[in-house]
């Protein structure tokens, strides 16, 4: 008999795969754009909560390393004619010039590996600390990334960027990659690295003194974490069509442990529902920009408009925090819920 942990999957699989197929027939050129955007970030959040959600290593590097996969994939996509006609200020690396492939799948696995690669040398220095030092430390590498794409102008094009990135970024693709990315990671979550990644956040040293290696569990989170942000870089730039190194700031780390906070760490669906509202949410929310509200203060005179729906979506944030302190999921995962209510009723019957 199908367990019930199986059937909420394919079920989950169904409703996904619907959506994907349906979505181009219901929403506006505009609503496909954020609906990709919001893929997007589920590959990145549910990523990113593996390492600090799940592992409890707070990490403030995704920035980097979907800087290192929106590069990688760009570079590796655009032809030696675009290449030639965007380096043309600074010259342009040989290899880098060489660098080509036209298959998409081809680009994403190597944005995927280069961020991955990266992770296992940083792992060396970064899991020698723990806390806030790690936090620290991982916040300096994606400043270093982006100062490297400033600073390297043959490898990267500096700060002007690289331009008509091919759009092979649809909803097949996002949301495909971001099923794969889902499933992947709660098949690692609820199989014995998942166990061990969970011991170690709650106990490092006892996790240890029982025999877990660590440094290993804790680096294979943080490369399965850094090759997702990889392809979803990956992903990012093909469907803005260009990179430049002002996009991969501290801004989009923090955005991403919004998501992840919202939702709930180390849950899964959290990552997901905190993706849809955050990334949804503002968007929706734009009108209020265009609202014009004038007010004194203080004898002076103000008039709201721009930036109105960052107000009121901030003020939003803070009133569901006050309510739900661990997300809204907590460390939960939507499986776990249904057999709650379905314990509670019957509990009832009886």
């Amino acid at each position: 008999m199908m367990s019930r942990a199986k059937i909420s999957h394919l079920t989950f699989l169904f409703l996904a795969l619907a959506f994907i197929f349906v979505s181009p027939r219901i929403f506006s050129d505009y609503g496909m754009s954020i609906v990709n955007q919001i893929a997007i970030f589920i590959i990145l959040a549910v990523s990113y909560n593996l390492i600090n959600g799940v592992t409890g290593q707070f990490s403030l590097e995704p920035n980097g390393f979907v800087a290192v996969g929106a590069y990688v994939a760009a570079l590796v996509l655009l032809s030696t004619e675009a290449k030639e006609e965007q380096f043309f200020y600074d010259g342009i690396n040989p290899f880098i010039l060489a660098l080509h492939s036209p298959s998409f799948i081809v680009a994403l696995l190597a944005a995927g590996l280069c961020a991955c690669l990266l992770s296992f040398i940083l792992s060396f220095a970064v899991f020698r600390v723990r806390g806030d030092y790690l936090a620290i430390v991982t916040l300096g590498f994606g400043i270093i990334i982006k100062l490297l794409a400033l600073s390297f102008p043959t490898f990267t094009n500096g700060s002007r960027g690289i331009n008509e990135i091919p759009a092979y970024s649809n909803i097949y693709w996002t949301g495909g990659i971001a099923i794969i990315a889902v499933i992947l990671i709660l098949n690692i979550v609820y199989s014995k690295y998942g166990r061990a990644m969970k011991a170690i956040r709650d106990d490092e040293d006892a996790a240890s003194a029982m025999g877990i290696n660590t440094f290993w569990i804790k680096t294979l989170a943080f490369g399965t974490s850094a090759f997702l942000e990889g392809v979803g870089g990956g992903l990012l730039a093909c469907l803005l069509t260009t990179v430049s190194p002002e996009q991969f700031d501290f801004l989009l780390t923090f955005q991403l442990l919004i998501i992840i906070v919202l939702g709930g760490l180390g849950s899964t669906t959290g990552a997901i529902l905190g993706s849809i509202l955050v990334i949804g949410g503002a968007e929706w929310l734009r009108f209020l920009d265009e609202f014009k509200i004038q007010m004194e203060f203080f004898g002076a005179e103000i008039q709201t408009g721009h930036g109105l729906r960052m107000v009121v979506f901030s003020l939003i944030l803070v009133f569901v925090m006050l309510f739900a302190r661990r997300g809204i999921m907590g460390d939960k995962e939507l499986l776990d819920i249904f057999k709650a209510f379905q314990k509670r009723f019957k509990g009832s019957e009886k």
